[in-house]
């Protein structure tokens, strides 16, 4: 779709094993991708978020800040994943495909990508990301515990992000700006990162729970896939 596609490719068929193999990811996007990309806005956003984790981790803001290390970098991968399928042209996630269809269309605001974007990776992905670092650490997704308190702990930092970037990335893909009066603003309110991963953990205590019946689990994620993929439908409408 796009002539550096292949650069992307690239790029995330690597797999990371740090925060720092993360960011150096998301920043070859970032840095390949045309203003005039909606893939670019999303990235440039967890690229923020990634560094705010960074930098609190490094800070020793929690209390087990190795677990959070590892729920970002098993996060990023499922991101790149999809990305990596749909640039090869495999199968990805539906919920990921209605943004990556639609990086071209001029019609739809930077936020619209940004947040259709996260949508599809707190929905969908992050309970499958807190399986993997439970697994990985031994640990299981309990409500309540130190875990659950460092990962809550990012609520109001990711909330202050995206509320920022909502201000900043108001306006067309092009970056023209949008008519004074829309139904964008609304559907933009609507959005609480707190509120979807809440969700998120609670979708990874369930999928905890159906792991010794893999079809059960197969099953529980399509769900997940199906309910997502409406919302980023609903935010990638574009604006009259």
């Amino acid at each position: 779709m796009f002539p550096y596609d292949s650069t992307l490719l690239a790029a995330v068929l690597s797999t990371p094993q740090s925060i720092p193999d993360v960011l150096r990811i998301l920043q070859t996007i970032d840095a390949a991708c045309a203003d005039a990309d909606g893939l670019k806005w999303f990235n440039w956003l967890y690229l923020q978020v990634t560094q705010a984790v960074e930098a609190r981790v490094a800070a020793g803001g929690f209390t087990d800040p190795a677990w959070l290390a590892q729920l970002d970098v098993q996060f990023a991968r499922l991101y790149f994943s999809a990305l990596a399928s749909s640039l090869s042209g495999q199968p990805a996630p539906d919920c990921w495909q209605i943004l990556f269809h639609s990086r071209a269309q001029t019609a739809i605001a930077r936020i619209q990508f940004a947040l259709a974007g996260i949508n599809a990776h707190i929905n969908r992905d992050l309970p499958q990301a807190i399986v993997a670092t439970c697994q990985a650490t031994g640990t299981a997704p309990d409500r309540g515990g130190t875990h659950y308190n460092d990962y809550t702990a990012l609520n109001s930092t990711l909330d202050s992000l995206v509320e920022t970037a909502k201000r900043t990335l108001n306006v067309r893909l092009p970056g023209d700006a949008l008519p004074p009066v829309s139904s964008l603003e609304d559907t933009v309110a609507a959005w609480n990162v707190s509120a979807a991963r809440e969700s998120a953990w609670l979708n990874a205590s369930h999928l905890t729970a159906f792991r010794p019946d893999p079809l059960l689990a197969a099953s529980f994620m399509d769900m997940l896939d199906g309910f997502t993929a409406v919302i980023g439908k609903t935010l990638l409408v574009p604006v009259p």
